[in-house]
């Protein structure tokens, strides 16, 4: 098994999604990013914790050579990776950058309609744009501040 396989086997064994994965340059650091769908308030430190004990061991069973693990949530700026994160994530402010340019950009900002038969559908200022999911080489949601839809009802 590659890295990336051990990783997706043992973070979906424990019920969490995983994310994303980096490693630094040298291979030294090995940063990885889960998720949690049906935890409301996303991942907390101690899922963090459970997952980095898990994956310690599963890596030195592996012999997965790394100096450091670091396992953390995505951020409210969740990078979207899969076909999946752009149908979950439907609804939501995204900012996209393409491998190739469509129309003469690059980079588009707008609410994200889903995604069909390999086509990512963006709602952006002048309509509605389609884009190839291969051609997608980064992708993130926009943080929402909005706090009167919160019922948290922060202050």
């Amino acid at each position: 098994m590659d890295l990336h396989e051990i990783l997706e086997v043992t973070v979906t064994g424990l019920g969490y999604e995983l994310v994303d994965v980096e490693r630094s340059p040298r291979g030294r650091l090995l940063r990885v990013f889960i998720d949690k769908p049906e935890k409301h308030r996303g991942v907390d430190v101690e899922d963090c914790a459970l997952v980095s004990d898990q994956l310690s061991r599963v890596l030195l069973v592996e012999n997965v050579d790394y100096d450091h693990l670091e396992v953390s949530s995505p951020g409210i700026d969740r990078p979207l990776k899969k076909e999946a994160d752009f149908e979950r994530f439907a609804g939501s402010m995204i900012t996209v950058k393409l491998r190739l340019p469509l129309n003469g950009r690059r980079n588009f900002s707008g609410m994200l309609q889903g995604v069909h038969d390999g086509k990512v559908r963006l709602q952006i200022d002048s309509g509605e744009v389609d884009f190839d999911l291969v051609n997608v080489d980064k992708a993130r949601l926009v943080p929402n501040f909005d706090l009167t839809k919160s019922s948290d009802g922060l202050v």
